[in-house]
């Protein structure tokens, strides 16, 4: 099964933006932990904007 170029791009994107990491170290993540920093990043701007 591959992974969709467009998703991954955007998960590295959404990292870069808010950690501020280069792409080689963003690209060194194993899958399943740059979709968890994506999704606790998600969850840290939910609840600074009262969202969550």
């Amino acid at each position: 099964m591959t992974y969709a170029t467009d998703r991954i791009h955007e998960e590295i994107a959404y990292i870069a933006l808010h950690f501020h990491w280069s792409l080689e170290s963003i690209l060194d993540l194993e899958h399943r932990d740059r979709r968890r920093y994506t999704e606790q990043i998600s969850a840290l701007v939910s609840r600074a904007s009262g969202e969550g």
